[in-house]
């Protein structure tokens, strides 16, 4: 089959290769000059499927509005006085709903499947590939305070229940494990999964690029995808990226199967096939510098990833650089940097590791996650003819990429994908799907 796949992030990059794997002819069209350039260009790289789980969950209706008044807020309205979240209100309520315990469940369940599965299907490309993205094994969940560590007794049990191998350890141990720690931040212990880490997103998708060309893979950068055409054989039309207004004279070929995996950008294309998904941009932030190194001094730097349970940040190592993420922001402009946040990240890294980085050489990043009010990701056929879905992914396209990929390498072969798609597929958004297919009636 000759097969597009539109948008060359994560999830784009993984598809186009898995697909290519299978012996498809496949084409790439990002609208960026490179792979993972948006979404994917400087996320946590945090590894940890035990923490895969959707944003609306039980008791989080009233900690978004409780953090309106916190300085140091993890979820943030943007646009000046919160103004930015007015177009998302639907969007809103469709996630207050999702956050009914019975509806987080199933989905928690669904996520943390795929974010499994995925996982051993990285770990197995890494091998055969022989892939090196700036990997670090560990990851530690840092608790504060005692009640902290009383409030971490059902997320615990959910490690256990899943068979994620963990430990709560206590600050003693804490320190072993991270030797750079500020031995004054107050710590009551942590929780440490050793089989999780920590790896580079952006480096992955360059090297699985370089994998996906060899075997055939064209990608086509600075392309505009303008729209889609449905049938049995779907065309995509372009826009000249330095010209939007100016369709390329070049006839559009037809495909056999097209997939979307734009990120936040599948909305425009997927709004006028009567397709209206519930996507919205939760807008994360990072900042990530060089670790300082002085002679005859010990190690600066976390050793792997930690998250601040607290402000729900995380600190991660790639490389010789370190870097601090996190944030939820609900609307607000792009390319507008909200200072709060950023004074939050710098706050906890250095609680954490003080001195510890190039602050002069850092470099700051925000990017849109395109996150589905619910959680999981939308994996399979959309209802319209010869259009597939990958996209949906959130916060969580890293940790869900690779089985993502496979997973919808599989569907459109008409292959039984390797893990229960429940939950998964747009069977869950059964009015979006329905006018969709009326509308080609």
């Amino acid at each position: 089959m000759r097969v597009a796949v539109i948008g060359a992030g994560i999830v784009g990059v993984c598809t186009a290769y898995e697909l290519a794997a299978d012996g498809h002819e496949v084409v790439v069209f990002e609208r960026r000059g490179t792979v993972a350039a948006e979404t994917s260009f400087a996320n946590a790289g945090v590894l940890a499927p035990g923490y895969v789980t959707p944003w609306a969950a039980p008791g989080m209706r009233w900690k978004v509005f409780r953090q309106l008044f916190s300085r140091h807020a993890a979820i943030r309205f943007g646009g000046r006085f919160g103004t930015g979240v007015l177009p998302h209100l639907p969007w809103l309520w469709s996630w207050w709903r999702a956050c009914r315990r019975p509806v987080h469940e199933a989905n928690r369940s669904a996520m943390q499947r795929l974010a499994h599965y995925s996982r051993d299907r990285q770990r197995e490309l890494t091998h055969r590939l022989n892939l090196d993205y700036e990997q670090a094994q560990g990851y530690l969940v840092l608790l504060r305070a005692e009640r902290d560590v009383h409030r971490a007794a059902p997320g615990l049990k959910l490690l256990e229940h899943l068979g994620v191998a963990h430990q709560l350890v206590d600050a003693g141990r804490v320190r072993e494990l991270e030797p750079a720690l500020h031995p004054q931040t107050a710590l009551a212990g942590a929780i440490h999964l050793p089989a999780d880490g920590v790896g580079n997103c952006r480096q992955f998708a360059h090297a699985l690029k370089a994998r996906a060309q060899q075997l055939g893979v064209q990608f086509r950068f600075d392309q505009r995808v303008r729209r889609i055409v449905p049938g049995a054989l779907p065309v995509v039309e372009l826009d000249d990226e330095r010209a939007p207004q100016q369709t390329r004279l070049d006839p559009p070929a037809p495909f056999d199967a097209v997939v979307v995996c734009a990120g936040v950008q599948s909305t425009a294309l997927l709004s006028p096939l009567r397709l209206r998904l519930p996507l919205a941009p939760i807008w994360g932030y990072s900042v990530t510098a060089p670790i300082r190194h002085v002679d005859g001094e010990p190690l600066r730097g976390p050793r792997s990833a930690l998250m601040d349970e607290t402000y729900k940040v995380a600190i991660s190592r790639l490389g010789q650089r370190v870097r601090v993420a996190g944030s939820a922001e609900i609307g607000g402009p792009a390319g507008v940097h909200t200072e709060a946040a950023l004074a939050t990240l710098y706050k906890v890294l250095d609680d954490w590791f003080p001195g510890a980085a190039v602050m002069s050489q850092a470099q700051v990043w925000k990017g849109a996650r395109p996150m589905l009010p619910d959680g999981p990701p939308l994996l399979g056929a959309s209802g319209i003819p010869g259009i597939w879905l990958n996209l949906g992914h959130g916060s969580s396209g890293w940790a869900l990429a690779c089985g993502s990929a496979r997973v919808l390498a599989d569907q459109l072969q008409q292959r039984a994908p390797e893990v229960d798609l429940k939950g998964l597929t747009l069977e869950r958004w059964p009015g979006h799907a329905a006018a969709a297919v009326a509308a080609r009636r």
